[in-house]
This record gives C-alpha cells, sequence and structure tokens, in this order.
C-alpha cells in the first residue's frame, strides 16, 4: 500500500513538473534544495547569536542562487519558505525575493533578489543589495538593484505610465531600536535593468503640496506601532494611516503613532496621487451605534425583542424522515 501511495505521488509531481515545464529530475534537486534552504531560512531568524544568523544567511543565498540556475526554476514556488517573502509580478515577468537578517538591534539588513520569467527558462538575475544605511535620503533617491534600499516586500501593484510597466511595491523595514518604516516603492524596468524610485508622486493638490518632490514614501514610526499600509482593490488605493507624534514632536520619527485617519494614492495620470483624507464620513452627534439590550432596566427579559430575534432566525430546521420498519434500503 505505501508503495503504491508513493508511485502515485511520484507521478502526480511529475505530471505536474511537465505542465510546468520543468524536467522531473529538475523538480525533484529542486525540491532537495527547499528543503536545506527551510533549515536555514530559520537560522536566519532563530541564530542565538549575530554569527550563527550571518552563517546561515551566507549559506541560504548560495543555496538559492545555485538554486535559481536549475532549468525553468521560475516556476518553481519555493512554498515552504515561510520566512522568507517570495512575490510574482501580476503579469509574471519576474519574482522578488526578500527577506532580513537581524545583526544587532540597531543594523538590520534586507536581502534579496529579482528573478526575471525568461522564454527559455534559463537564469536572469539581480542581486539586490542593501544601501540603505549608506544614503543620504531615501525619499527622493533613484537607484539600480547595487544601491537599493532595502525591504521586505509583501504587495506588488501593477499599473502602466504611457508604454511603461510599473510595478509598486509595499514593504516592510524593521529598521533600528526605537522605529520601523513601511516603504511604498515603484520598480521600473529601463533597458531590462531595474531602476527602484522615480517621479512616480503626485503631492501638488494635498496638504503636502509644500514639501519636495520625492522618489518614494517612507513610513517611518514608533517601534510598537502598527500604522496601516495596504492597497484597496475596491477603492483601487493604496491606504496610508495618518502619523501623528504622541510627544508633538514630529520630527522625531520613533514618536509617531497612527491616529485612525487615513490618507492615501490613487494611481491617475501615470502617478500616484496623494489623498491628503479618504474618509471623509462622519458620523452626526446623537447618532452613534449602541447596543439594542434583550433585557430593560431592571433586568426582565422584553418579550418583543424575542420575537424579532425568532422572526429573524433561517427557517433551517425540518422534520425528521420517519422510516417504515421492515421495508429493504430503510436503515436497518
Amino acid at each position: 500500500m505505501k508503495k503504491l501511495i508513493f508511485g502515485l505521488g511520484l507521478s502526480l509531481i511529475c505530471q505536474f513538473a511537465v505542465a510546468q515545464g520543468i524536467t522531473a529530475a529538475d523538480w525533484s534537486s529542486l525540491k532537495q534544495k527547499e528543503d536545506s534552504l527551510k533549515l536555514y531560512a530559520a537560522r536566519i531568524i532563530q541564530g542565538i547569536n549575530p554569527d550563527d544568523r550571518l552563517k546561515a544567511d551566507s549559506t541560504f543565498t548560495r543555496i538559492l542562487m545555485r538554486a535559481l540556475k536549475t532549468n525553468r526554476s521560475f516556476q518553481f514556488p519555493f512554498d515552504s519558505l515561510y520566512t522568507i517573502s517570495r512575490l510574482y509580478a501580476p503579469d509574471s515577468s519576474f519574482r522578488i525575493f526578500t527577506w532580513q537578517l537581524v545583526i544587532n538591534d540597531n543594523v538590520i539588513r534586507q536581502h534579496g533578489a529579482i528573478q526575471m520569467n525568461t522564454p527559455d527558462g534559463s537564469l536572469k538575475r539581480f542581486p539586490l543589495i542593501d544601501k540603505s544605511d549608506v544614503t543620504v535620503s531615501i525619499e527622493d533617491t533613484v537607484g539600480d538593484h547595487m544601491g537599493w534600499i532595502g525591504a521586505v516586500y509583501y504587495k506588488i501593484i501593477q499599473t502602466r505610465r504611457g508604454n511603461q510597466q510599473v510595478y509598486t511595491l509595499l514593504g516592510y523595514d524593521e529598521y533600528n531600536i526605537r522605529a520601523n518604516r513601511k516603504i511604498m516603492e515603484v520598480l521600473t524596468f529601463v533597458n531590462g535593468e531595474p531602476v527602484f524610485g522615480g517621479n512616480y508622486f503626485n503631492m501638488n493638490q494635498t496638504l503636502l503640496s509644500s514639501r519636495s518632490p520625492i522618489s518614494r514614501y517612507v513610513m517611518e514610526y514608533k517601534k510598537d506601532a502598527g500604522p496601516r499600509l495596504s492597497f484597496d482593490p475596491e477603492l483601487g488605493l493604496v491606504i496610508a494611516e495618518h502619523l501623528v507624534s504622541e510627544s508633538g514632536e514630529p520630527n522625531r520619527k520613533w514618536t509617531l503613532v497612527g491616529d485612525g485617519d487615513y490618507e492615501g494614492f490613487k494611481w491617475q495620470d501615470g502617478a500616484w496621487l496623494h489623498i491628503n483624507k479618504v474618509f471623509n464620513q462622519v458620523t452626526p452627534e446623537g447618532k452613534e451605534p449602541v447596543p439594542n439590550p434583550l433585557r430593560d432596566n431592571g433586568g426582565d427579559i422584553k418579550e418583543n425583542k424575542l420575537i424579532e430575534v425568532e422572526e429573524q432566525k433561517p427557517a433551517t430546521e425540518t422534520k425528521p424522515k420517519t422510516v417504515k420498519k421492515g421495508v429493504k434500503g430503510g436503515g436497518e
């Protein structure tokens, strides 16, 4: 029986591999490498000291790069690498791996790579080199993959400017001991090479119109805060929670927390147009939602409320079937 199950499993794997254009042998090889990658990916996070985490990161990177050299490895999902972000572009033209390495509380690096989807399945990739610690102003910097502003990405949004495909990345950076960052980053490809940042943000129609043009949007905030930066497909907006300083010192980014209000960005005329306030609905005074209790102030049950509850219940109950004894097929 075990041999039969193993044979069926192997057959399904082979069929899937062929369907993806990967040979069964290459699929099996990638699966073995993935098992090793899982071990080192965990050590990058769980290593007890910086040396352990650095060694795990180095070994993980070498194994991953060897794995990506396998023909048509783009089709292999690596979906058991739970601590590694793996995002495919909506048009499947590339995928991007990102992860972070904590050296100490104040030194945190992001690593990654872009793998292109090539017609013949050969490897075309770009390593991502985090240069955020030596970049003077990350908001107005445009760079290639060798001058990357590191982040662990969790969303890709695809838009277009003329004939140029534009990929907007939302990412997270566990920045330092006092603050974290979330980043809204635009990625384009110029002559086949990745470019991060650019003139893709329009702040002119908002309260931020006085600020200098930006090449990426950066939210830096208090370490234990968790402000929202996400894409709402129904609204077609990137939603960003508004930040305020707990101590009245907005220039000290580590004091910023979300205030429950939301700004946003809408793709319009080839750029992300900043919207100062996304949700404008205000509940009128005296119309706030209140509980609808079943008991009155004296603790007695309101009979009319019970009737309303019963009337609102779905009619799902049915009478049990009567089974005649002695009739074949009757269940006895």
